[in-house]
């Protein structure tokens, strides 16, 4: 199995709240579909982007993180980080395209890069998220459309690829470690391997 499927999420389930079909996407994952479906997620210091062809409504959302390299902010350190969250943008990208979507097509909606993580450098994961996201899509030319990011909550993002509508519910009261834990042992993944693999551009 390459690392791009390996990236993508396998838990789906059927969410009566919607009457829809739903799949879950945990920290490193990414979905898309064609369906009248919804992809969940809950975001800390993560972030995600939810992209769709408007016209094809093909759409997918991603859940990443840029590595923590700590506080030194060398060009080496940083350029390494930006490699990592390139390839988690393009794998999602690359999939709509070859799913039928046009890039001019292309529309975002962007989310999470809370300040929730303790333990982190004194370079804010949750701001570099955020910030990352938006420089990649404006490079890249794809339309921003809504973007909720940064604040001091979790958020647990809905997204309908097919209409393009997103729901958002802040956790403000949090009742386990659950959300920081995943995101600790996504972020002990990343320092091991922030490579990004091989992905084949259109």
């Amino acid at each position: 199995m390459s690392d791009i499927q390996s990236q993508f999420a396998t838990n789906t389930y059927y969410d009566r709240s919607f009457n829809l079909n739903a799949a879950k996407i945990l920290p490193g994952q990414y979905y898309f579909t064609k369906e009248n479906m919804v992809i969940v997620t809950v975001l800390g210091s993560c972030v995600s982007a939810c992209i769709r062809d408007k016209v094809s409504r093909v759409g997918g959302m991603n859940h990443f993180m840029l590595p923590d390299e700590g506080s030194g902010g060398s060009d080496g350190l940083w350029s390494a980080s930006m490699r990592y969250g390139a390839y988690a943008m393009e794998v999602l990208v690359n999939e709509l395209l070859k799913a039928g979507a046009r890039r001019e097509n292309l529309e975002a909606k962007v989310f999470g890069g809370g300040h929730v993580l303790s333990g982190f450098s004194t370079l804010d994961v949750g701001s570099r998220n955020a910030q990352f996201v938006r420089d990649y899509l404006k490079a890249e030319r794809i339309r921003v459309l809504a973007e909720d990011l940064e604040d001091f909550f979790p958020r647990k993002v809905y997204f309908f690829p097919t209409t393009g509508k997103v729901l958002v519910k802040k956790i403000k009261r949090i009742n386990n470690n659950t959300i920081a834990n995943r995101e600790q042992d996504y972020a002990s993944r990343l320092a091991k391997d922030t490579g990004g693999g091989s992905v084949d551009l259109f």
